[in-house]
C-alpha cells in the first residue's frame, strides 16, 4: 500500500489541476490579508471559501484521477496485490496531496503576514483542521461513488449531486422544517441533524473557536448550548473522525465485493 500511495501522491501533485488549487488559496488568502490586514477577518472570509470549495474539489479531482487511471488500476488488480491496498493507497494519497496544497495554500500567507506570532494562531489552525478532514471525507465519498457506479457521466453526476446535497440544499430543506415546526421542540433534531452533515459540523467547529455566536444560527446555536465551547469543539472533531473512518472502511468492503 506504502508504494501505491507513493505513486498517487506524487502523480496528482505533479498534476496541473493540483497547482492550480494551491494557487487559488495562495492568492485568495494573500489578497484578503492585503485588504483586510486583520488576522480573524480573513478567517472569517476564507471560511465560506474552504467549506465550499474542499469538498468540490474532492469529489471533482478524486473521481477525475479513479477514471482516468482505471487501465492502471485494472492492471493492478491482476498483481498479487489486495484490493484494500491499491484504492485505500490510492486514496491516502489523492487525498493527503489535495490537503497539502490546502496547507501550503493558506499556510505561506498567513506565515508571512505574521499570524504564527499572533494570538489567532489557533483558529487559523482550527480552519486548516476543518478544510483538512473535510478534503479526506469527500475523497472518501467520491471513491465510494466511483466504485458503485461504474459508469463515468453517472458517478460525475452523483458526484456533484451529493455536493449540491450536503452544501446548500440540506441547509434549506433544515431551516423550512426548522420554520414549520417552529412551536414543537426541534433542539434534538437540529442537533442530529448538524452531525449528520460535515460541511455543517465544520463550520460550527471553526465559529466556536471564533466565539462569534452571530453567525452560528439556529444550529450552531443549539450545538453550543448543548455542549459548551471546549466540549463542543472536542465531540466535534471526534464526530469528523467517525466521518472520516467509516467511509475509509466502506471503500474496503464495496472494492472486495465490486467485479472489475
Amino acid at each position: 500500500m506504502n508504494k501505491i500511495f507513493t505513486y498517487s501522491f506524487y502523480d496528482l501533485a505533479r498534476s496541473r489541476w493540483t497547482l492550480i488549487y494551491f494557487i487559488f488559496y495562495l492568492l485568495i488568502a494573500s489578497s484578503l490579508f492585503v485588504f483586510v490586514n486583520d488576522p480573524s477577518r480573513v478567517i472569517i472570509s476564507l471560511l465560506n471559501v474552504v467549506l465550499y470549495l474542499c469538498p468540490l474539489i474532492a469529489l471533482v479531482i478524486c473521481v477525475t484521477y479513479y477514471y482516468s487511471s482505471l487501465d492502471f488500476i485494472e492492471l493492478l488488480l491482476a498483481q498479487p496485490v489486495s484490493r484494500s491496498a491499491i484504492f485505500w493507497g490510492q486514496y491516502l494519497g489523492v487525498a493527503t496531496s489535495l490537503a497539502l496544497s490546502l496547507v501550503l495554500g493558506l499556510g505561506f500567507p498567513f506565515t508571512l503576514f505574521g499570524i504564527f506570532v499572533s494570538a489567532e494562531i489557533w483558529n487559523f489552525l482550527i480552519l486548516l483542521v476543518a478544510g483538512v478532514f473535510l478534503t479526506y471525507i469527500f475523497a472518501a465519498l467520491a471513491f465510494i461513488i466511483v466504485l458503485r457506479f461504474p459508469n463515468r457521466i453517472k458517478g460525475f453526476g452523483i458526484a456533484i449531486f451529493t455536493w449540491l446535497v450536503l452544501s446548500i440544499f440540506y441547509d434549506g430543506g433544515l431551516l423550512l422544517l426548522l420554520s414549520i415546526f417552529s412551536d414543537y421542540p426541534l433542539e434534538n433534531f437540529a442537533l442530529t441533524a448538524t452531525l449528520l452533515n460535515p460541511i455543517d459540523l465544520s463550520r460550527i467547529l471553526v465559529l466556536l473557536k471564533l466565539d462569534i455566536s452571530a453567525l452560528m444560527g439556529y444550529t450552531g446555536a443549539v450545538f453550543q448550548r448543548f455542549f459548551g465551547s471546549g466540549y463542543g469543539m472536542g465531540f466535534s472533531i471526534l464526530v469528523l473522525l467517525l466521518w472520516s473512518v467509516i467511509p475509509f472502511l466502506m471503500i474496503r468492503r464495496i472494492a472486495v465485493k465490486r467485479d472489475f
